[in-house]
């Protein structure tokens, strides 16, 4: 049963249903062109309505129901939905579909409006998604979409777009829940239907510039629209919807940042919220729906630069530690220096509030490699070439933790499907196992020969109790992961540092639930160790935690190792039905998977997180 395209895991049978490859001419554009921007896939399952056909009109014609009726009836809905489309264009285009972004498209906004009467999320009032339009109000009236027609315009951003034959029609008979990729693949991205028999993508848009990351927001996904971010080598990003074949530019010409972005997210539950990492070290946060406003971030190294990343007394003045805290600029419309939390809704809150970035973090002096968001959205996870991961509350806009890699730069993060453990893999060829709330490193997991180029949880064989997870990496292999807490074998020597860390741990990792204000850390509270002298468990960790050395930490065996054939791997990702691994060059593999007999478990924004004492 082994061979290339199947393995056998302890669970059942892995085996290639569906490949998509470059072809000749992507592979030359691939060659030719720089090999530091690899094939990223992004994926989505969209539900399609049902058809209403069939049984409920072939039942009425034998009770004698009229042919004519039906027809008048067609007719009456035909004509609807043509008032329907034209309303639908007069709200998104404002004058035609030929528009195009020159000069005009920064007069009209990034996006069509909005409803006025969407309601803010409920999350603190000064935070960065105190404005962020949340997603299932059940409000469809007045849905933003992007500005312009991709298929008339003039840009010379955008070289040539290919649509298969028909795809109006193809997209109209589709039923159930449908599986759809996005890839890119030198200067071009394509979308593609997973398990199609059509090999030739539904759209390819080839751009003048390089496509790095992308990614779709599965909140709004549906039969009616997509959306989906890109980032460029130029900082450029676009907010593409295939299904209408509409975009729109942000950070044009990188008037925000110019450097290449790395990592683009849409903010889990948000219908307008994504985050950018770039290689100069930032992460930008981004509003779909707003335009490029004119912004410097500050220099963290200037004299009276703040580094305490937002000091309400401004008193301290130190210089900016990158280990120990993220760098913040809040540019004018930011919610706390504008003071406003919800919508706009006077003329002078319109010009603070409608401007793109919405925050800007200098959280490395090197590269931002890839970020992802905890289950509850309120922390954020981030890796960087000085081989740091960070973690960092999104909602206060502080750095956590920073933990060292065991050697060299990291290059993949994931966080487990309950917030309890961040995965990471770097170059030191090494999967490692935090658990942010014990501040201490649990396993370490051996296996690959090489570095590790990515990692993903397989949220439907992980319970709380035993996760799955897989790795791919340079050494050609595909490794799949069990881990338990319970079953971990005690190292030789096992560091004692957690054996006090009730109050510490608790502290560090969410340190606004216990009084910190804005721009203080856990280290401001150190007078709290009056309150127990000579006791250790008022002591307050410090933010910066080396790494434990192979003696101190647990091992993790394999469950299997898959020798893949062909380029280097780049790509993991468990889907409802398949796994997904993809090759640098954009060879992607859909392997079928056994169905999992244990339940998925539940992420952290309905079950809260155990005790620290279920944990240890």
């Amino acid at each position: 049963m082994e061979n290339e395209s199947a393995f056998v895991a302890p669970e059942g049978v892995y085996s290639v249903t569906d490949e998509h490859k470059p072809n000749v001419a992507q592979l030359a554009a691939v060659s030719a062109g720089p090999a530091i921007y690899p094939t990223r896939v992004s994926t989505v399952v969209v539900k399609f309505p049902n058809v209403k056909q069939g049984a409920s009109q072939g039942f009425a014609n034998l009770l004698g129901g009229g042919s004519k009726d039906v027809k008048k009836d067609k007719e009456k809905e035909k004509d609807k939905d043509r008032e329907k489309d034209r309303g639908a264009r007069d709200r998104e285009d404002g004058v035609s579909l030929s528009s195009s972004d020159t000069p005009d498209e920064g007069d009209g906004g990034v996006g069509g409006p909005s409803s006025s009467q969407d309601t803010p999320q409920s999350v603190e009032p000064s935070s960065i998604f105190a404005s962020a339009v949340p997603v299932g109000n059940g409000k469809k009236k007045g849905v933003a979409r992007p500005k312009h027609n991709i298929r008339t315009t003039s840009s010379t951003f955008i070289t040539r777009i290919q649509s298969s034959e028909g795809l109006t029609k193809t997209l109209a008979a589709k039923q159930g829940d449908v599986t759809f990729l996005f890839y890119n693949n030198s200067k071009s991205f394509s979308w593609v239907e997973a398990g199609s028999k059509a090999k030739e993508p539904l759209i390819r848009v080839t751009f003048s510039q390089y496509p790095t990351c992308h990614d779709v927001n599965i909140a709004t996904a549906c039969s009616e629209r997509l959306d989906v971010v890109i980032g460029f080598a130029t900082g450029d990003l676009v907010w593409f919807d295939p299904i209408t074949s509409r975009y729109a530019r942000l950070n044009k010409g990188g008037c925000i940042s110019s450097s290449p972005c790395t990592t683009v997210r849409w903010v889990p539950s948000s219908a307008t919220l994504f985050i950018v990492s770039h290689a100069d070290g930032t992460i930008i946060v981004y509003d779909k729906e707003r335009e490029d406003g004119a912004f410097t971030p500050q220099d963290p190294y200037a004299p009276g630069a703040d580094g305490s990343s937002g000091s309400e007394d401004g008193s301290s003045h130190r210089e900016w530690d990158p280990m120990d805290n993220i760098f913040v600029t809040m540019p004018p419309w930011h919610p706390v220096t504008s003071g406003v939390a919800g919508p706009p809704t006077g003329k002078g809150d319109k010009e603070k509030a409608a401007k793109n970035p919405v925050s800007h973090w200098r959280v490395s002096q090197r590269s931002v490699v890839d970020f992802a968001f905890s289950p509850d959205v309120k922390f954020v996870a981030a890796i960087s070439e000085d081989g740091c991961l960070r973690v960092i509350d999104a909602l206060q806009e502080q750095l956590v933790d920073c933990y060292a890699s065991y050697f060299g730069a990291l290059s993949c993060v994931a966080w487990s499907p309950d917030g309890r453990f961040i995965l990471t893999g770097g170059q030191d060829d090494l999967l490692t196992i935090f658990s942010p709330w014990e501040q201490r490193v649990v396993a370490r997991c051996q296996g690959h020969s090489s570095f590790v180029s990515a990692v993903a949880f397989d949220d439907s064989r992980s319970d709380g109790r035993t996760y799955r997870f897989g790795s791919v990496g340079e050494d050609n292999k595909l490794i799949l992961w069990d881990f338990s807490s319970g079953a971990l074998h005690r190292p030789k020597l096992a560091a004692t540092h957690h054996q006090r860390m009730s109050m510490s741990s608790s502290l560090s990792l969410s340190g606004a639930n216990y009084g910190l204000r804005r721009g203080e850390s856990a280290r401001d509270l150190e007078d709290l160790g009056d309150l127990g002298e000579g006791e250790g468990e008022w002591d307050v960790s410090p933010r910066y935690h080396p790494a434990p050395s192979r003696n101190e930490v647990s091992v993790v065996q394999p469950v299997l190792v898959k020798q893949l054939e062909g380029d280097l791997p780049s790509v993991l990702q468990f889907l409802p039905k398949y796994m997904l691994t993809s090759t640098r060059t954009g060879n992607i593999k859909l392997w079928i998977r056994p169905l999992a007999l244990r339940p998925k478990v539940k992420s952290s924004k309905s079950a809260p997180l155990p005790d620290l004492s279920d944990i240890s």
